[in-house]
């Protein structure tokens, strides 16, 4: 049976992005993970703090030749109902910044990400599933559906929704169900998009359009399942316009790249994000709505204190057993994302009259009040810099009163 250090169980983005951080940081590490066949459309939106930590990890030079700037980002009220909110712009230049983030699409970042950990020397992919896992010894054994059996001293479950880590590890989840499904393509327009992403609140979710590289962009449109069935179903053209109209022209004639992708939505969090010598990273820990461009920051996040408590331990000569610690570190930051994303896309499909009252009051604050503005923007991009930089900032304005 061939030991390993650190298993990551799913070749995604998370996973591969685990599986390369954890090998080079000098642990022996496995990825196991089946042959993948659908074609990913989508794309990520990957902030401050994500930038560096794939800098770090020598790999943004070739990620960035697909990266499009986040320079603006705006939310447009785009539902009919009584109360509207106003428009509200988040300029990277007020809090002394060129973009936010990066926009990505995620086939070429996993290209870029399996040729790198094919040269990495630490780092062994398996091309196969778990059909068992027996967690909780000294040392995990996973049972693979090549016939073979691995050990593992830390397994990082990286294997979406569904995990089979998760449910070995004897961790439930919260789950909820959304009426609501995210269609998802890339197309082109006439008029240039100026690094700006527009994201349009509407009564089945939202709108969101991302800036890709030359007059180019993604889209992420949360409609009813029955609505998505019939977007994918449609001609081009008939696309086309529906995109143009629901954008209000606003990037002139319109025309879509890749047919559309039909992706359900749901949110889920674990009940817990690590036991003994089992962890949870991305949609293993956490799933949520399109909302916010949070999904991969979140799993990065997730990484860093993995990579983190996992070279502590290893450095103090203890086990890698860092299920719990990494539990405590992580709860603060993934439940209080993922609560705000689902109140606010239950602000949108609610059509009760005062949740639309607070959505308005709130998002009329954001427009109007930009020390505020400047507050989210900053924990936005650089999640906790905000809060620790609130003293300075109130002691700041205390000096101007008495000035």
């Amino acid at each position: 049976m061939e030991a390993f250090e650190i298993a990551v169980i799913g070749g995604g983005l998370a996973g591969s992005i685990a599986a390369l951080s954890f090998a080079r940081k000098g642990f022996r590490t496995a990825l196991v993970t089946p042959e993948t066949i659908r074609n990913d459309a989508r794309t990520s939106a990957l902030m401050e703090n994500s930038i560096g930590f794939l800098k770090a990890l020598e790999i943004w030079d070739k990620v960035s030749e697909h990266a499009t700037p986040l320079a603006t980002m705006q939310i447009i009220d785009g539902t009919d109902r009584l109360l509207r909110a106003p428009t509200v712009a988040f300029r990277a230049s007020e809090i002394g910044l060129e973009a936010f983030g990066q926009n990505i699409p995620n086939a070429p970042f996993l290209a870029i990400l399996n040729e790198a950990m094919a040269a990495e020397p630490n780092l062994q992919v398996i091309s196969a599933g778990v059909n068992n896992a027996v967690l909780g010894g000294e040392k995990a054994e996973l049972t693979l559906t090549n016939g073979e059996r691995i050990q593992a001293g830390l397994v990082v479950g990286a294997d979406g929704r569904q995990s089979l880590i998760r449910k070995s590890a004897g961790i439930d989840v919260h789950v909820t169900n959304y009426p609501q499904t995210a269609v998802v393509l890339n197309f082109s327009h006439d008029l240039a998009h100026n690094n700006t992403s527009t994201e349009f609140h509407t009564a089945t979710g939202p709108f969101t359009q991302v800036p890709l590289s030359g007059r180019r962009s993604s889209l992420v449109w949360v409609v009813t399942p029955q609505e998505a069935a019939a977007l994918v179903d449609m001609t081009d053209e008939a696309l086309n316009r529906r995109i143009e109209t629901r954008m209000q022209s606003m990037l002139g004639k319109v025309r879509i790249e890749t047919r559309p992708q039909a992706w359900p939505l749901s949110a889920m969090t674990a009940k817990h994000f690590g036991k003994h010598n089992a962890i949870l990273i991305g949609e293993a820990a956490h799933v949520f709505p399109p909302i916010g461009a949070q999904g991969l920051n979140l799993s990065l996040r997730d990484i860093e204190t993995a990579v983190g408590l996992a070279g502590e331990a290893k450095a103090a000569g203890r086990n890698l057993s860092i299920g719990d610690a990494y539990d405590r570190r992580r709860r603060a930051d993934i439940l209080t994302r993922t609560a705000g994303i689902d109140l606010l896309n239950r602000s949108l499909l609610s059509g009760f009259l005062p949740v639309q009252m607070l959505r308005a009051a709130g998002l009329q604050v954001l427009s109007s009040v930009a020390p505020l503005r400047h507050f989210l923007m900053q924990e936005g991009v650089s999640p906790g810099r905000a809060l620790r930089g609130f003293p300075d900032f109130l002691r700041k304005k205390i000096d101007r009163k008495h000035a």
